[in-house]
């Protein structure tokens, strides 16, 4: 799974999302009410416009088509804080990202949502982003990544 996510991020291997997005589906399937959105992580303007995508909008897009879900990009995240991977304490690393998303999407109030990331180290950049998404009236928050990072 890591070859595979790594593929994903680093080496523009696009045609892989689906595929992930598969996997994730499966989780997917026990779950109670199914979403009524699906929103990706979003990443630092500055590094998406250097790769050139979002992996984790990839991934929610597939997810989404596949299930027959509404997709959205309701999340914006602000300039300013450090690198995540530079990050290396769970402390640290929430400290990073509070504040650090903002919904720019009114017609997430009152749904349920389904945030979407590759990866997951602490947990701290999905809570920050359900932080975000229930300040703007979010009924309920889920998250899901292809990985775990331990």
């Amino acid at each position: 799974m890591r070859a595979a996510v790594h593929e994903l991020k680093y080496r523009n291997l696009r045609a892989i999302a689906p595929c992930l997005a598969a996997y994730m589906c499966a989780y997917m399937a026990e779950w109670g009410p199914e979403p009524e959105l699906v929103v990706p992580v979003p990443m630092h303007s500055r590094h998406q416009h250097r790769r050139g995508y979002n992996q984790a909008e990839l991934l929610a897009r597939a997810l989404a088509r596949s299930q027959g879900l509404a997709f959205r990009a309701a999340l914006k995240r602000t300039s300013g804080q450090a690198s995540q991977v530079r990050s290396r304490s769970v402390s640290e690393r929430h400290r990073n990202v509070a504040g650090a998303f903002t919904c720019v999407d009114e017609s997430i109030s009152g749904k349920r949502i389904l945030l979407i990331d590759d990866v997951c180290t602490t947990g701290a950049t999905l809570e920050a982003c359900a932080a975000a998404l229930r300040a703007a009236g979010a009924s309920e928050v889920s998250g899901l990544t292809v990985a775990r990072e331990v």
